[in-house]
């Protein structure tokens, strides 16, 4: 009896020991890249009108789209990647800057008219440390999520669109 209780509570504690051994919230980073990525580069903007918002574009240009890019970490912000398919092939992550955002708020009685305000963007807890020129892109295979990190991300002059079109249309 004494050694059949002295076996069992051996094999719970290898379960449990063996249960934090598996757990780690730290993602493995990928050393090379899924596919061939060329020079990544991002470009603030701005909205010529008042409140219409601000942001930042990262532009990654891909040779061959044999593995889909799924999102991006970016500046403590994920964003699901757009695929851009023409002259060049891209993927886009457009990230929302507080700038020139809309501050209106609509408070009404009318639970129609309150649903048109904005909901609030909520930043996600970031599994990574990377700095400013550095993004962290997702990627499937098979049922695994992978990340790979791209460092050196080159800034581009900012675009400020106008007001209203040059021909005042």
């Amino acid at each position: 009896m004494k050694l059949l209780k002295r076996i069992s509570s051996l094999i719970v504690m290898l379960v449990f020991m063996a249960s934090f051994s598996q757990c780690s919230t730290a993602q493995k980073l990928e050393k090379k890249a899924p596919i061939e990525i060329r020079e990544v580069y991002a470009q603030k903007w701005v909205a010529g009108i008042e409140g219409a918002g601000s942001g930042i574009n990262v532009f990654i240009p891909v040779k061959d789209t044999s593995v889909a890019l799924d999102s991006m970490f970016f500046r403590n912000q994920k964003v699901k990647l757009q695929f851009i398919s023409g002259d060049k092939t891209l993927y886009v992550g457009r990230f929302r800057t507080g700038f020139n955002q809309q501050k209106d708020i609509i408070l009404s009685s009318d639970m129609k008219e309150e649903s048109k305000n904005k909901l609030p963007i909520f930043k996600e807890e970031m599994p990574f440390e990377f700095n400013d020129d550095e993004c962290i892109i997702t990627y499937r295979e098979g049922d695994k999520t992978m990340y790979y990190k791209i460092s050196n991300i080159e800034m581009k002059e900012p675009l400020y669109y106008p007001s209203a079109s040059p021909n005042g249309q």
